[in-house]
Order: structure tokens, then C-alpha cells, then sequence
């Protein structure tokens, strides 16, 4: 993303997306929330879509110097979060040529789909984004939260501990969040969830990969 004078990158444009009760707004609050505390101008949207448990739903962020709207184009992306495979799948194509998909592996059937929606799950959502030419993190952020946390509802705290390295925002400033926004009586096990996330992206490797040329052609999933 560049500042709306056109210099260097700076900030990001950033979409996270999953199923009601997986904490999309919790996740985007929070990346809204430290980039402020960053000094960045920051926006996001309210989250779209059927928010019950179950349906899809979504929530944009932008932040920079300064920032006038909060959607993300298509293709400008910096860094889409899944909490879900196939709502990652879904919003792949607003990724920029450089940009990023981090998923969590974990699946839930659209809730209208019956049987038919089952059979067409893009069970290997990651390989097949992985072939198209968009860089790709798989983390197992539900599976962890449930044997190692002993809480599932903890998983988007591992996921947004594992993206947090792909954004332009200090260490420091993630902690301060954590202490202001979590409840005292859950602080602990949400310090523990997003240091989780954090040490998985630094056992991953280096960060976002960088791969010059056009953005990938991919298909946009709307059922």
C-alpha cells in the first residue's frame, strides 16, 4: 500500500474474513486499533454479511498516512486472514501481486449448501492458492486453541499472533493492545493464544513473500 502521496509503502490494506463466531470483528478491531496506537491513519469497515454462527462474514482495514476510504479494492490486498478455508479461498483474488493469504485450517460447510456445498468444499484450498502463484501460510490456529489452549474460541487470537509479523506495526505495540482491550479474567489465556500465533510465524520463516508481475487470475467464490 502507498500513502496517498504516492512514496514508499507504508501501512497496509488488509481483509479478514471467516464465519459468525469466529471473532472476524475481534481480529479487525484490533489490527484497526494497533495501527492507530502506531501512529497510522486507520479505517475499517463493519463487518458484512450473515453474522450467526455459521454464515459468512468479513471486514476490511486499511491504514497509512492517511486514508480515505476503508474498502479494499480487488488486488490490492496486502494480506488476507481466513479464519475459515474457504472464506480465505474466497476473498484470494483482492490480493496484490505481493501480498499474502494466511489460513487457518479450518473448515465449516456453508450453512445453505447441504450436500452439493460439501462435495465442492475446496478441501485443499491451500495447495490449489499455492499453484495459482499466491503466497500462502497454513496454521493449524483451531486445532491449537482446542489441545494446546484448551479453548477453541482462542484460535482467532492464534491466527492474528501469526499474521502480526506481515504488518507494519511495532511488537510492543501489540502487547499494550492485548492489556487495554482483553479482560483482565481472559488476558492471560489471549496473551497466550497470540504469543502462540507469533512464535508459529517465527518457526515458518521469513515474512511475506514478493513476486513481481500481474495478480494471479483467480476465481471469485460467491456461493
Amino acid at each position: 500500500m502507498t500513502d496517498v502521496m504516492g512514496s514508499a509503502p507504508a501501512g497496509a490494506n488488509v481483509i479478514v474474513a471467516g464465519v459468525g463466531g469466529q471473532g472476524v470483528l475481534m481480529i479487525s478491531e484490533m489490527i484497526a486499533l494497533a495501527a492507530v496506537d502506531a501512529g497510522f491513519d486507520a479505517k475499517q469497515t463493519e463487518v458484512h454479511g450473515v453474522s450467526q454462527r455459521g454464515g459468512s462474514v468479513h471486514s476490511h482495514v486499511r491504514f497509512a498516512a492517511r486514508v480515505h476510504s476503508p474498502l479494499v479494492p480487488i488486488g490490492q490486498a496486502d494480506l488476507v486472514i481466513g479464519l475459515e478455508k474457504l472464506e480465505a479461498y474466497r476473498f484470494a483474488p483482492y490480493i496484490r501481486p505481493a501480498g499474502t493469504v494466511i489460513l487457518n485450517d479450518h473448515e465449516v460447510s456453508p450453512v445453505s449448501a447441504g450436500t452439493a456445498g460439501v462435495e465442492a468444499y475446496p478441501h485443499d484450498a491451500a495447495a490449489t492458492l499455492d499453484r495459482m502463484g499466491v503466497p500462502t501460510r497454513l496454521v493449524r490456529a483451531t486445532e491449537l486453541a482446542e489441545r494446546d489452549l484448551g479453548n477453541v474460541k482462542v484460535a482467532n487470537l492464534i491466527v492474528l499472533g501469526f499474521a502480526a509479523p506481515w504488518l507494519p506495526i511495532p511488537v510492543d505495540t501489540w502487547a499494550g493492545l492485548l492489556a487495554t482491550r482483553i479482560p483482565p479474567r481472559f488476558l492471560d489465556l489471549n496473551r497466550r493464544a497470540f504469543d502462540l500465533g507469533a512464535s508459529l510465524a517465527q518457526a515458518a520463516g521469513p515474512g511475506p513473500a514478493h513476486r513481481p508481475g500481474p495478480a494471479p487470475a483467480l476465481p471469485i467464490v460467491t456461493a
